[in-house]
């Protein structure tokens, strides 16, 4: 039996929409929720009728043309590329290898430069990017396309309802006729698409560790350059210095990436031209041979001859392809092609170009490993390249930083993480947010990696245990898709997950072992947003069971009107129950003994696709006595912002479309101008000593301490605060069957 409220922690809804009636509109049957296998749960027979037929405004695929991929692809290096493209700051300064000799550090070349064409050429720019969610990418992308093709069931840590009518939309991917073995095994298996959402928390949660360690690694790394023309500058200095850069960073957030990026891309264009021709210029004059390092077999030299510490080293190496992830998580602000373009002509042959310049170099100066990107400049640029990678460092650190507000965002919207303050940024860029909590979060976390470690490797260590696991987590759902979705051919399949997880299993066993010195801060980070995303998502779960075992049934319901006052006006009762009364209304119609004329009750319901249409946006449902019942749905990129008469108005001419009668239709016209009101629930949970003392620490301590601390519904609905009432409730969690 799937029943759920929209957005409150329970199981799917799963809504039969029949197209076939008479009246040519959306029939719901049974007066609640109709199973895709026919049974039925609540309803007494009666028919509610939906708003109207969807009809969806299809749209044409945008087509670009080359010159405008080609100003994409340029404005994608400042916004995708800064964290991948300052990596050769820090990649062979964190490697500790005494005695490196030719072998050895053509070795190092050749790693580097398989495992950017292996995991950023090939995975993401060629295979990942294909994974998009119409257009949107990351972590919550790749849950999204799968919850659109998966009938996920049972107590998800991810609260999405679903109803049939979801295909409809212009967003959401449409289904294949033929179920694979492995899309079988997921909806028939609860604990599989569990262990599969977890796989999503941990890797997003991992992601904004990210940005807290990118701005922590690349200023320090950029900064560090002065040390070589002074010995007068200690290391003390330098972590100062990049602590004060690193406050400034995050205070200047609130103004909003748009007042600055328009400089992002020119600085890594230079960037990028200033590498490269670095690069040239040391493989010319101290190593020309040096590109020989593509033959894998010098790989092979490298292990022979360091064995366990040359496993050692891979934890810096993979630092190569820090930043890769954004290709991805960024895609929704370009497209695939612009993105591609980008790494492929600029990004990739440039840092190619710059580590094999940084290996020349080294071989005949084997002592200045831990200061290879300064020590290989020329002098009279040093200056220059100096201001050119902190500035690079900056736009890098810039890039997590607001891939870090746009996942809190998606969060809040899919509803498995407390509110929190999401501002706007730009009118023109619906992505570009700022969070203030999270962005002080991440800048206390930043200056205490900073300080705490001294700008030691440790912070590197740290860093790439972050990225490995995104990119390990990635590759587990990038095969769940190909078999799913894509239907690729399960030999090719095993070959990618065979190739990949070889790949980075390799890397994480050497990260793993550097868990006690430094390795520990990601899965620190990973641990604390982890627990108020399950702590929120049990209470939200929790609150909605309690909701669903205490409606207020139809003949109750029924008293209620007719107990009441009814006034004109209109009145939207917010819940999040998508079938039935909630207990709230009786505790409201207890205290006031008034219910306006038109009353509406509004689940608002973000979907797992990243926008819905304005033609799309409610679904109605008429109840007896002058009530209704209204879906607003939205995507997980949308903005709910139901301020002023736009919303009022849209939602009185949908419900025009279900009026019995042109008085009725009138009543609905009239009822704005009669006063409009929005109730909403302010529910406190107590749960007794019945349950197990752990869950009561996570609803008593732990879920009442989000609410109080986080903002309420009230706040972060675009709502007009002064027609707005709060109703206050206790729910008394006593019954041991629901624990």
């Amino acid at each position: 039996m799937l029943r759920s409220g929209g957005g409150g922690g329970g199981d799917d809804v799963i809504v039969d929409i029949d197209p076939s009636g008479d009246d040519g509109n959306l029939h719901l049957a049974a007066g609640g929720v109709e199973l895709e296998d026919g049974s039925g749960v609540g309803g007494a027979g009666r028919t509610l009728s939906f708003a109207q037929a969807y009809k969806l405004r299809h749209r044409e695929s945008q087509v670009f043309t080359l010159s405008q991929t080609l100003l994409l692809a340029f404005q994608s290096l400042g916004i995708v590329y800064g964290d991948l493209g300052t990596s050769p700051l820090y990649v062979f300064p964190s490697i500790v290898m005494p005695n490196a000799d030719e072998t050895v550090l053509l070795g190092v070349l050749s790693l580097i430069f398989w495992t950017l064409t292996l995991m950023s050429l090939v995975k993401y720019a060629l295979i990942v990017l294909k994974a998009d969610d119409h257009g949107e990418g990351g972590t919550f992308a790749l849950y999204s396309l799968l919850r659109q093709h998966v009938n996920f069931k049972g107590n998800m840590p991810v609260p999405l309802t679903r109803l049939a009518s979801d295909v409809n939309l212009k967003f959401h991917s449409k289904k294949k006729s033929r179920k694979s073995w492995l899309q079988k095994f997921l909806e028939n298996s609860q604990r599989a698409q569990t262990v599969l959402t977890f796989i999503v928390l941990i890797g997003t949660c991992m992601l904004i560790g990210d940005g807290a360690l990118t701005p922590a690694i690349s200023v320090l790394s950029a900064v560090q350059g002065i040390q070589s023309r002074s010995a007068r500058i200690t290391q003390e200095n330098v972590v100062l210095l990049s602590a004060v850069i690193l406050v400034l960073l995050f205070l200047v957030q609130r103004f909003g990436t748009s007042k600055v990026s328009f400089s992002f891309s020119p600085i890594m264009l230079v960037w990028f031209a200033s590498i490269s021709g670095i690069g040239v210029y040391n493989i010319v004059t101290y190593y020309p041979p040096v590109l020989k390092a593509v033959s894998p077999h010098y790989i092979y030299y490298y292990f022979a001859k360091n064995k366990k510490l040359g496993w050692e080293q891979l934890g810096a190496v993979i630092l190569c392809i820090t930043g890769a992830e954004a290709m991805f998580a960024d895609m929704g602000h370009f497209n695939k092609s612009s993105i591609q373009v980008a790494f492929s002509t600029v990004v990739f042959p440039s840092l190619i170009l710059a580590y094999s310049g940084q290996t020349a170099y080294l071989i005949k100066n084997p002592g200045a490993m831990s200061t290879a990107f300064y020590s290989s400049i020329p002098g009279p640029l040093f200056w220059p390249m100096f201001v050119i990678a902190t500035l690079a460092a900056i736009v890098a650190s810039q890039s997590l930083i607001s891939a870090s507000f746009s996942i809190i965002r998606q969060s809040i919207a899919l509803g498995c993480f407390p509110r929190t303050t999401v501002k706007h940024t730009s009118d023109k860029y619906e992505g570009q947010v700022y969070c203030p909590e999270i962005n002080y979060f991440l800048m206390l976390v930043c200056v205490l990696i900073t300080v705490g470690f001294q700008g030691g490797p440790e912070i590197g260590r740290a860093f790439g245990v972050a990225v490995i696991w995104v990119m390990l987590l990635t590759t587990m759902l990038m095969t769940v898709i190909m078999v799913v979705i894509w239907e690729v051919n399960h030999a090719l399949v095993a070959g990618f997950l065979v190739l990949y997880l070889a790949i980075e299993g390799m890397y994480m066993s050497s990260l793993m072992n550097k868990v006690t010195q430094g390795g520990w801060v990601p899965f620190a980070i990973t641990a604390f947003f982890l627990t108020i995303t399950l702590s929120w998502t049990y209470g939200r779960k929790k609150k909605s069971e309690y909701e669903e075992r205490n409606t207020v049934n139809e003949e109750e319901f029924a008293g209620i009107v007719a107990r009441s006052a009814r006034v004109p006006g209109i009145c939207f009762f917010c819940t999040d129950l998508m079938n039935g009364v909630p207990p709230i209304v009786r505790h409201y119609a207890e205290h006031t003994r008034c219910l306006r004329q038109l009353l509406l009750f509004v689940t608002f319901r973000t979907l797992p696709v990243r926008s819905v249409l304005p033609s799309e946006r409610f679904l109605v449902v008429r109840e007896p006595a002058g009530v209704y019942r209204c879906i607003v749905q939205y995507g997980y990129m949308d903005r709910h912002d139901i301020v002023g008469d736009d919303f009022v108005r849209s939602a009185i001419d949908t419900l025009k479309e279900v009026a019995d009668s042109a008085e009725e239709a009138k009543m609905m016209d009239l009822a704005p101008a009669d006063g409009v009101s929005y109730v909403l629930g302010r529910t406190v949970l107590n749960m007794d000593k019945t349950h197990h003392w752990f869950k009561r620490i996570v609803i008593n301590e732990l879920y009442r301490f989000l609410q109080k601390n986080f903002r309420s519904n009230v706040s972060t609905l675009k709502i007009d605060h002064a027609k707005t009432l709060q109703v206050g409730m206790t729910y008394e969690i006593s019954d041991k069957s629901s624990s």
